[in-house]
């Protein structure tokens, strides 16, 4: 099916949302804990929270889409966000933050599943591959810049403006969608599943191996990355005294790293194959993480090291994720939207996971971090080695 050449930069805006709605705020956990009158670790608490709504909403989100198509589905999920970035923007207290937290990722799963529904709607194999490396370029600038955005915003303002910038990003993407993104789920594709069929269907899904084992990629991708996430504010902002302005850059220095990879990925594709280029990424993250938790546990982690190691492992998985998607979803057509749902509720639930032990882990050095990295390396590496040849 042709799509216009505009549609992957709006679905790599409309992906961008948890990537932008995550990592903004990263820099802002001190001055969050010291205006809630909070200890150290409980800014990560909220953290935890959205990565656990993300897992919750994206098993609905993907069985909605699959029902109703993609359009009205993704509206309502970025309704249910703006709502609740606005509640988190006049939050009193941690427990609020974390509750309105809960409810915006909800509604922001929406726009982490269908748009992948949305790539499988139009095509597949290497040419998703293709479009996919074409979202993360959009989805790139989240990573990129939004950490420093934070910065700016905590030099100038406070950290209640950054929750406000979500609230206008949830209003522009309300009307991208209602106005713009075209529906690719024809009404006589889409299917009317009692709660029993659902249950059926993902159980059906969740059995075929080639969808588990490169959802299990797709979710030790995941664990590392939310282990980045979860834990490099503390280990630079409290560990080594980076201003939040100054961790954003570093932050953002990972996030091109991962993009490159993402991009050279597809290209690799047609030369060596799905199996060679995942391996490269899983083999690359394993080593990195190791080199990490020598030079961690040996005390000799300075802040170049340890920034240079970083963003090799978070580039490795640029070669993981977009074929990871792919491989979930080639043998699913007919339901795509719920099993990109499934894999969706999959990574973040293992996202959730890493951001929580992210928090009990953080004592102001890499060591923690480190580890996380080093349990998301052996499990890839485990499941690369569990993948089908055909």
């Amino acid at each position: 099916m042709a799509f216009p050449s505009w549609l992957p930069a709006l679905l790599g805006f409309l992906t961008a949302v948890v990537a932008f709605s995550t990592d903004m705020y990263l820099p802002a956990f001190p001055a969050i804990e010291a205006s809630l009158g909070t200890g150290p670790g409980a800014a990560q608490m909220t953290l935890a929270t959205w990565f656990a709504g993300l897992a919750l909403g994206q098993i609905t989100q993907g069985t909605l889409a699959d029902r109703y198509g993609r359009r009205a589905p993704l509206l309502v999920g970025f309704i249910l966000y703006t709502i609740g970035c606005i509640g988190c923007a006049l939050a009193p207290n941690i427990w609020v933050l974390a509750g309105f937290r809960l409810l915006s990722a909800i509604g922001a799963a929406a726009g982490a599943v269908i748009p992948r529904a949305v790539v499988r709607d139009l095509t597949d194999g290497h040419a998703a591959a293709r479009m996919l490396a074409q979202l993360m370029i959009v989805m790139a600038a989240a990573p990129i810049l939004a950490p420093s955005i934070g910065g700016i915003l905590l030099e100038f303002w406070n950290w209640r403006a950054i929750f406000w910038v979500f609230t206008v990003y949830g209003c522009i993407s309300i009307l991208l969608v209602w106005r713009v993104l075209p529906e690719t789920l024809p009404e006589a594709r889409r299917l009317r599943l009692s709660v029993g069929e659902l249950a059926s269907r993902y159980w059906y899904i969740a059995r075929e191996r080639s969808f588990l084992v490169h959802a299990l990629l797709g979710a030790g991708s995941m664990f590392a990355l939310f282990g980045h996430i979860s834990s490099s504010s503390p280990v630079f902002i409290r560990g080594y005294g980076y201003t939040p302005l100054h961790f954003g850059f570093v932050f953002g220095a990972c996030a091109i790293g991962l993009v490159a990879c993402g991009q050279i990925s597809p290209r690799l594709l047609p030369r060596l194959g799905a199996h060679k280029v995942v391996r490269i990424g899983t083999t690359s993250l394993l080593l990195s993480a190791l080199c990490m938790v020598v030079v961690s546990f040996a005390r000799i982690d300075t802040p170049p090291v340890i920034i240079g190691l970083l963003m090799w492992s978070v580039a490795s998985l640029g070669f993981i994720t977009p074929n990871a998607v792919v491989g979930a979803l080639s043998r699913h057509a007919a339901h795509a939207g719920s099993a990109s749902a499934l894999m969706g509720t999959i990574q973040f639930a293992f996202g959730a996971l890493s951001g929580l032990l992210g928090g009990l882990f953080t004592d102001g050095t890499p060591r923690g971090m480190a580890a996380l990295l080093l349990i998301a390396g052996i499990g890839v590496s485990v499941a690369d080695r569990m993948r089908p040849t055909t």
